[in-house]
């Protein structure tokens, strides 16, 4: 199974860039996670949100493969711990597919990419920058992975 993180954004922070790699380089090879980067939409003082919006939805389609078991981050999805999410890793696994992690940008995503979702997710409540869900997302995944091998890191 590959995880793949299709994230809106590019340019990120270097801590961002070594925090995110840090944790990915963690996980083995069945459980790889690899991070796609998708170009934001253009936003101008003329155009419209939902126009930006669009066009990060058509390149998130298009890196989406027909056989991924879509997962969108939504602040209204579903919360996981981080054991439920160990389990959610497990069932992903067995399913024997890999799975598109889908990081929608700053406006999210539009309706057409969540009706796309088999999952919701929710990290938190709370509002979180982008840049930081993709190094909190690759650490949770790690952590997840760690459970699933009776691996002490979780303690």
């Amino acid at each position: 199974m590959k995880l793949r993180l299709l994230a809106v954004g590019t340019k990120m922070p270097t801590w961002v860039e070594q925090g995110y790699a840090e944790y990915a380089k963690r996980l083995p090879a069945d459980c790889a996670l690899e991070l796609v980067e998708i170009a934001p939409g253009h936003r101008a003082r003329n155009t419209s949100k939902e126009k930006a919006m669009q066009q990060e939805a058509e390149a998130l389609i298009k890196a989406i493969r027909p056989s991924d078991h879509v997962v969108a981050l939504a602040v209204e999805g579903k919360p996981w711990t981080t054991p439920q999410l160990a389990s959610e890793l497990e069932n992903w696994r067995m399913q024997g597919g890999d799975v598109a992690l889908l990081i929608g940008g700053p406006d999210g995503m539009t309706d057409e990419i969540m009706r796309l979702a088999k999952q919701r997710w929710s990290l938190s409540n709370l509002t979180l920058p982008h840049p930081l869900v993709r190094v909190l997302l690759a650490e949770q995944l790690y952590r997840a992975w760690t459970i699933l091998q009776g691996h002490p890191y979780h303690k």
